[in-house]
């Protein structure tokens, strides 16, 4: 059979385009692979251990990085590729690294390959906290074996079930490939001295020191120190008292609740129409402390029965126990004036939806310290009510994802106080996508 010009030439150039698309495809994969392995080398992600949101933070710079930089070389050599196929490589691209890292580091920790043998130099209340806050970021794989007393004095191992090795019997030179943290008390500065250059003594590496730094802000803190002195300066961003960062968080509430509120009417209108079967209300505001101490009704699905106050008022006065949780926590985990549909919803915290609007109206954000009442602010002491205060309660914050109910009321108020000394844009997105796990799990929601 005869091919036409016409068809030769239309023939010739699908081949050539296919091969522009191939070409393409195989130099951009190469691009982002040796992207990739410099950026690994970089960071140190598989040396130096970081927080997960941390190092996804670092992936997703790094990749729209790379993705500018092959759009700039496709623009610069006249390549006439597919939106659309451009689009679909780079946004599977964008996906599939974060998960690559993720999966890889799983695979390592079910061999065995990914736990760092670690100890821990000090037996006070920061080497207490090193530990607790070391096991809390289980993927980074510090494994902690043992506490090492600091000096000859009388100690006990800060954590029950954890040994405490002391200076004559920690084998230094086995500990060559550990990780070592030295969590010494602030008055212990001489102590902190005495085992850098005893490590260093024995040429070993892998050394943390981990500072009492109690009631400093942390994250984006630029650390500096002065020539030929052993004096650390610390610069406090104080991110939230910044207009461009106010803008953003407000500009980021009101988008994510229009949205919020649009996908999720059908399932308000549905739940506003099973709460209100009793004759009831279907939502009920509370009044609640704002930012800078503004009141503001907080909106909630109503989840009990329309007499409540009477309820408890008649409860706390004939249960001891109730009334003493109630006074510890503002909370009771049996309490007998939520409804059917009310444990449900609680259970799945689907009763704080009609916040959104509150957000949208500005009197709340979408993350923030969890708003309270009066009473319970004149519980936040000292400097804690000032943080409070600083911002504006949040539909979920630090106290919602660190265990909800199940952590103690001083807890809560010190991760409050926490988030808006540390607050950042890419922490409020965490702990976003960190609501939904938690709400889907319904941990320590009643």
């Amino acid at each position: 059979m005869l091919v036409t010009d016409a068809e030769h030439a239309m023939t010739y150039n699908q081949w050539q385009n296919m091969f522009h698309g191939y070409q393409w495809f195989v130099s951009s994969f190469g691009l982002m692979l040796v992207a990739m392995a410099v950026f690994c080398l970089y960071f140190r992600h598989y040396r130096y251990r970081k927080t997960f949101w941390s190092e996804l933070k670092q992936v997703i710079i790094t990749m729209f990085s790379i993705v500018v930089l092959n759009l700039a070389l496709v623009s610069l050599v006249g390549k006439n590729i597919s939106h659309d196929r451009w689009a679909k490589f780079w946004g599977l691209t964008i996906v599939f690294i974060p998960l690559s890292h993720s999966v890889m580091k799983r695979i390592l920790s079910y061999f065995g390959l990914w736990q760092w043998p670690t100890f821990i130099i000090g037996c006070g209340q920061n080497a207490r906290e090193a530990y607790l806050a070391i096991k809390s970021e289980k993927r980074m794989g510090f494994d902690v074996k043992a506490f090492i007393a600091p000096d000859e004095g009388h100690y006990e191992s800060p954590i029950k079930g954890v040994p405490l090795l002391r200076i004559e019997t920690a084998a230094l030179t086995n500990m060559k490939k550990a990780q070592k943290f030295i969590a010494l008390e602030y008055t212990q500065y001489q102590l902190c001295d005495f085992w850098l250059r005893k490590l260093a003594s024995k040429k070993l590496r892998n050394i943390s020191v981990i500072p009492s730094l109690r009631g400093i802000p942390l994250h984006g803190t630029d650390v500096s120190h002065f020539f030929s002195h052993e004096a650390l300066m610390l610069r406090v961003r104080n991110n939230l008292a910044r207009r461009s960062a106010q803008v953003m968080k407000r500009g980021f509430d009101v988008v994510v609740s229009s949205l919020l509120l649009i996908f999720l009417s059908p399932i308000m209108l549905f739940i506003g129409w099973k709460v209100s079967r009793d004759g009831g209300a279907p939502t009920y505001g509370h009044e609640r402390v704002g930012q800078h101490g503004e009141k503001f009704k907080c909106l909630k699905f109503r989840s009990m029965v329309s007499n409540s106050q009477e309820v408890l008022q008649e409860l706390l006065e004939n249960d001891p126990e109730a009334r003493a949780e109630w006074e510890k926590d503002f909370k009771l985990k049996n309490d007998p004036r939520i409804t059917p549909i009310g444990h449900f919803i609680r259970k799945t915290s689907l009763d704080e939806l009609p916040q959104l609007w509150c957000v949208l109206k500005g009197e709340m954000s979408l993350v923030g310290p969890r708003p309270v009442v009066q009473q319970e602010l004149e519980q936040y002491y000292g400097e804690n009510s000032d943080y409070y205060l600083m911002a504006k309660p949040g539909m979920t914050g630090l106290w919602q994802v660190s265990g909800r109910s199940d952590t103690d009321y001083d807890t809560r108020i010190y991760l409050d106080g926490w988030y808006v000394k540390n607050w950042s844009m890419w922490y409020d997105i965490a702990m976003l996508f960190k609501t939904v796990g938690v709400v889907l799990r319904s941990d320590g929601a009643y």
